[in-house]
């Protein structure tokens, strides 16, 4: 791996497999993004795109498998940079291009109707709710300041080729605006789960993905747990996160 200078806010943090990734306090990952990255199921020749992508995870985690071309979007100068050097310290820039821009914007890196998969971990807040962070880094990944659930989704409509998956995560509770928002771009609903702290726990995140020009017809698969009953990682999470957890 290569050698880089971190500012003084920035740290490596193993992602096993030999991968690392530059995080900071601004820019960091949370088991939303690598249960988004799992659900999604990047294949082996898709053209995919992270919109939102922060430290670039999503993509970072794609790269420990095949695929084809990946491209990542993220408003903020210092994200971008960061994933730039994550890249680097990888020897990942042939496989990951970065792209700095507002997704509601048109851009000649993003061409329409090309990718195969979409996903984004959009902020969960409408404006007006919740707690309002001080931190700018803070307030466009929580809250719907520059991006509303409608901006995901018709940015993610206007990437897909025609059959190609969008998937986000949310909280439960946004659920029937997710499925009107997706199904008012023309983006089908296809699959619906939960993600429960234990078995019987009501849920705290939703993975969906809808389809571009499908036909209606919604699967709901079975919840995930992240944890057993005495609190350790449950089976599926432990493989999800697989040699991550080792370091």
């Amino acid at each position: 791996m290569k050698e880089l200078s971190l500012c003084p806010d920035e740290r490596l943090e193993p992602l096993g497999g030999g991968l690392q990734i530059v995080v900071s306090p601004a820019h960091i990952f949370s088991t939303d993004s690598i249960l988004l990255a799992h659900f999604a199921g990047i294949h082996k020749y898709d053209t995919a795109c992270d919109l939102g992508t922060g430290s670039g995870i999503i993509p970072l985690l794609w790269c420990k498998g095949e695929s084809g071309p990946i491209t990542a979007v993220d408003l903020q100068e210092k994200a971008c940079a960061q994933l730039q050097m994550s890249l680097a310290l990888n020897h990942l820039e042939h496989r990951v291009t970065v792209v700095q821009t507002d997704l509601r914007q048109k851009h000649p890196l993003l061409p329409r109707g090309t990718f195969d998969l979409v996903t984004m971990n959009p902020p969960y807040q409408p404006l007006g709710t919740g707690h309002a962070s001080t931190a700018r880094s803070d307030r466009l990944a929580r809250q719907e300041t520059t991006c509303t659930l409608a901006d995901a989704a018709q940015a993610a409509a206007n990437l897909l080729r025609f059959g190609g998956r969008f998937c986000l995560c949310h909280k439960p509770e946004r659920l029937a605006d997710i499925l009107c928002t997706l199904r008012d771009c023309r983006l089908e609903a296809k699959r619906v789960r939960f993600v429960v702290q234990a078995e019987g726990r009501a849920p705290w995140l939703v993975l969906v993905e809808g389809k571009r020009g499908a036909k209606p017809g919604l699967r709901v698969e079975k919840d995930l747990p992240l944890q057993t009953a005495d609190g350790r990682d449950s089976e599926e999470m432990a493989a999800i996160f697989g040699d991550y957890r080792e370091h």
